[in-house]
């Protein structure tokens, strides 16, 4: 008898239940309309992009074993929790705030890659908890070291390189880019 397990993790920085969200698009560009967020100026960020990768999988058994697994990564971008300061913002800012999304999106294409490696066995739910919890970790260091070498986007040379680095990373793993 074959049984369907299914496990639906999500790893979010912000998660709603009815939430909209904006998937990640190579075409697509986010504009300063789709940060719907009042701002918050108790802080002295100029714009927040509020993304995440969302994560489930399902695991199909036969004879209490392990016979196949499916997963499903995206890279989600959350209007209602993205906000900026009009007064304070311009376009160099939204290009920093853009490529916090697509650094979610190179940190989900890697998640992808990590889970096509997997191979079939009975554990393999509790690896890809491991992963999943390893990618979220990296992919926060990453975020962080991104504002801190360019400054919250002031450091208009390291932006410019960031954004060519990123752009290289998110082509090198274009075989895992996200899809509808």
């Amino acid at each position: 008898m074959h049984k369907i397990v299914l496990v639906i993790c999500l790893l979010l920085f912000v998660q709603y239940n009815d939430e909209p969200v904006m998937s990640w698009h190579d075409n697509y560009r986010l504009v300063w309309n789709d940060f719907k967020a009042k701002p918050k100026y108790t802080i002295n960020a100029v714009a927040i992009t509020a993304s995440g990768i969302t994560f489930g999988f399902s695991i199909r058994e036969s004879d209490n074993r392990v016979i196949s697994f499916s997963t499903e990564v995206h890279a989600h971008f959350y209007p209602e929790q993205s906000w900026y300061k009009p007064e304070s913002v311009n376009d160099h800012v939204l290009g920093h705030e853009q490529l916090h999304f697509d650094i979610t999106e190179l940190f989900a294409r890697k998640f992808r890659k990590r889970i096509s490696l997997l191979k079939t066995t009975n554990d393999v739910a509790k690896r890809l908890r491991e992963i999943h919890k390893n990618i979220n970790k990296e992919l926060a260091a990453f975020q962080n070291k991104y504002d801190t070498e360019t400054d919250f986007s002031r450091n208009i040379e390291i932006q410019l390189s960031w954004e060519a680095f990123i752009k290289k990373e998110l082509k090198k793993l274009d075989y895992f880019k996200s899809v509808d």
